[in-house]
């Protein structure tokens, strides 16, 4: 980002302390950075601590200075940026942008702005599910702007959901990864490569889930996760805007443009994949759910006595067939099935019963296949029973075999 200069817009919201952060790690990157704040933006965070660390006056108002008639002018700001970044976005400040309106100097650049803006809202959970602000970010990204999703965790309330403002890291790779495949010297010339689903929305669940026993102990299963990450970077490389709800697993994230829920129950799972379900236009069931978990978790460790222990399981939920029942038109569901006996007739049954459109069938009789390795051997049939065979190769080269049959079928849709 050497050279590229930034708009950087903050706005009334807890996560602008963030935004200090964020102004430090764009100027280390190589950017010129200029701050505009609002009004409420100014009670969480100081001009004074932004403007030392983006070694620029921050501007707050139209006027600078009133005696002398010297005012900041939004068109000049619009024409000067490379890109303007509104970080973090609250709730009033979408509805504005989404509806023109202006009342003070950061809405006047952004109707101004001849650059890619990029909205990061921040807010609590049940604002940003609100239909309200829904519509306001869907409306604002159909005018071209590019939104980067809050992220799932606590938030400032005590609850936890989805509502987190970005992280700094991600907000810079994700300007990052924009200026490194859409940069075309000629605005009409297409794209370096193509990104056959460039706005697409897709939820992929990935790794295994943990079932606590005890604060020591839990149920679990051999998933790495390597086979639902290596979805999530091929769609991602594809230009789609990945969701990636991940079990307890090491591995790094695959794209930079992807946005990881780490979860550890089989419940936790549900809950963000639910969220994240209500906007996806394509969803990639690949994560190792437990099908049970204790009934009663002790909230101290339990002391080894007996010689037998027993523990009571209680089915967990059903994320895959709960997601199928809610499934609308035109959403695609590609599930999984791991198999050791019967393969293709279980597979079948979940495939219909939980009302996939593919399903993605490996065997633990292959060698090569299944946890833990870097290849697999998959067989996929779609719900024509129209089948697929791949043969034994790389986890990321059948990725890419997957995103190519969602990309087909959205094409011929």
């Amino acid at each position: 980002m050497t050279g590229k200069r930034i708009l950087l817009g903050i706005t009334g919201s807890i996560s602008a302390y963030k935004s200090a952060l964020l102004t430090r790690l764009l100027i280390k990157a190589g950017a010129e950075v200029q701050v505009i704040m609002t009004e409420s933006a100014q009670a969480f965070i100081t001009p004074l601590t932004l403007g030392t660390l983006s070694k620029r006056p921050v501007l707050t108002r139209f006027v600078s200075d009133e005696a002398a008639g010297t005012w900041n002018n939004h068109v000049e700001l619009g024409l000067w940026a490379d890109a303007f970044i509104i970080a973090p976005a609250s709730a009033h400040t979408l509805a504005r942008c989404a509806h023109g309106l202006c009342d003070d100097l950061l809405s006047a650049v952004y109707l101004s702005a001849k650059c890619p803006v990029f909205f990061a809202p921040a807010m609590d959970l049940d604002m940003y599910r609100h239909p309200t602000t829904v519509e306001n970010l869907r409306r604002l990204e159909s005018f071209g702007n590019h939104i980067i999703r809050a992220e799932f965790g606590e938030l400032a309330s005590g609850l936890v959901g989805e509502g987190r403002l970005a992280e700094p890291e991600t907000i810079v790779q994700t300007l990052e990864t924009f200026w490194s495949i859409d940069k075309p010297e000629n605005p009409s010339s297409p794209a370096p490569y193509p990104l056959p689903l460039l706005n697409k929305r897709v939820l992929v669940t990935a790794g295994p889930t943990q079932e606590a026993i005890d604060p020591v102990r839990y149920i679990s299963n051999h998933s790495t996760g390597k086979m639902g990450y290596a979805i999530a970077g091929a769609l991602a490389q594809a230009g789609a805007d990945v969701t990636l709800v991940s079990g307890p697993t090491a591995l790094p994230l695959p794209h930079p443009t992807i946005r990881r829920v780490d979860v550890l129950s089989a419940r936790q799972m549900f809950e963000a994949a639910q969220v994240a379900f209500t906007e996806a236009d394509v969803v990639v069931l690949s994560a190792a759910v437990a099908d049970y978990t204790p009934a009663h978790p002790a909230d101290r460790k339990i002391k080894k006595k007996e010689d037998t222990f027993s523990i009571e399981l209680t089915k967990t939920t059903d994320i895959a067939a709960t997601l199928g029942a809610m499934k609308r038109d035109g959403q695609l569901i590609m599930g999984f099935a791991l198999e050791t006996d019967n393969e293709r007739e279980n597979a079948l049954k979940k495939l219909y019963a939980k009302q996939f459109d593919w399903i993605v069938l490996n065997s633990l009789r292959d060698a090569g296949a299944g946890f833990g390795h870097d290849t697999n051997k998959i067989t996929v049939i779609d719900k024509d029973e129209q089948t697929y065979e791949f043969a034994l190769k790389s986890k990321i080269e059948l990725a890419q075999d997957l995103v190519n049959l969602v990309t087909q079928k959205l094409a011929s849709a």
